[in-house]
């Protein structure tokens, strides 16, 4: 079955970033020229997919209004004879594509955001991205090698890299499976001492629907919070996860140090 819906997880306050963030989702913070959000967005539909759900929250309307038509300033723009820029306006996303915006009342965790859009996933297999990690540098995407994997075993799929040293300690950790097919589980931010394995868990899954019963079985994991990586844990112990390699380069978007270094990669390898 194709992966034709993604679910965006952006209801974050972005904290990291303030007071920037005050009043502006931390996702429409522009890498160069394009905000955060619209990348992850155009990786989706790369991958032939044509549904964008977005999680979103309070003070989150202005990546609606990113998204959404804008025929003031398309005219204004065309009257000045800006039709290049005029353009652009308009082809944010290709003809084809809907968004469906949905409400995530209270921040709960990544398992709650991705619960949250149930209804409108529709019993589908759906891919999920989170706008923090920055993908580039490979075409046409991680989400579509994923989506690919899903499409010959039907297993859910995470995309992983390899970390070494104590920033393992930061993700979500494989426990490998001494079979060699699969894995046998994955373990939410370990101490680095105590990680199964090296390879991390990144902003990348596709998963199925009966990850919701899943998640609302889930008690408050790690933080208080339910984690989607508890969930795709117990999935993984039935057999049913896969993991796929991350290819291309990752910047964690999440952090200002990661922000500012994919700025300047994306700066230095486009033409201006």
């Amino acid at each position: 079955m194709n992966i034709r819906k993604a679910v965006f997880p952006v209801a974050g306050f972005g904290t990291r970033f303030l007071p920037a963030t005050k009043a502006m989702p931390k996702e429409l913070l522009p890498i160069v020229d394009k905000p955060l959000i619209q990348y992850a967005a155009e990786e989706a539909i790369a991958a032939g997919i044509d549904t964008l759900i977005f999680v979103t929250g309070r003070n989150k309307r202005a990546i609606e209004d990113h998204f959404d038509a804008n025929n003031e300033l398309e005219t204004m723009l065309r009257a000045k004879g800006k039709d290049a820029q005029a353009d652009m306006v308009r082809n944010i996303l290709p003809t084809g594509i809907e968004c469906i915006f949905v409400r995530q009342a209270e921040q709960l965790g990544l398992g709650h955001a991705v619960l949250c859009a149930e209804r409108a996933l529709g019993g589908d297999p759906f891919a999920v991205l989170l706008a923090d990690d920055f993908l580039t540098d490979y075409a046409p995407g991680v989400t579509a090698d994923l989506a690919q994997a899903f499409e010959s075993s039907g297993k859910l799929q995470l995309s992983v890299m390899e970390v070494d040293g104590p920033d393992i300690s930061k993700y979500g950790v494989v426990v490998p499976n001494s079979a060699g097919a699969g894995i046998a589980g994955l373990v939410e931010k370990p101490d680095a001492n105590a990680a199964p394995s090296n390879l991390a868990s990144i902003g990348r899954y596709v998963l199925t629907p009966d990850i919701f019963d899943t998640l609302r079985g889930l008690g408050a994991g790690s933080g208080g919070e339910i984690q989607l990586a508890d969930a795709i844990n117990i999935h993984a112990q039935q057999g049913s996860v896969e993991t796929v390699r991350l290819n291309g380069r990752r910047f964690d978007c999440g952090s200002v140090r990661g922000f500012m270094a994919a700025s300047n990669h994306e700066f230095e390898n486009r033409n201006f």
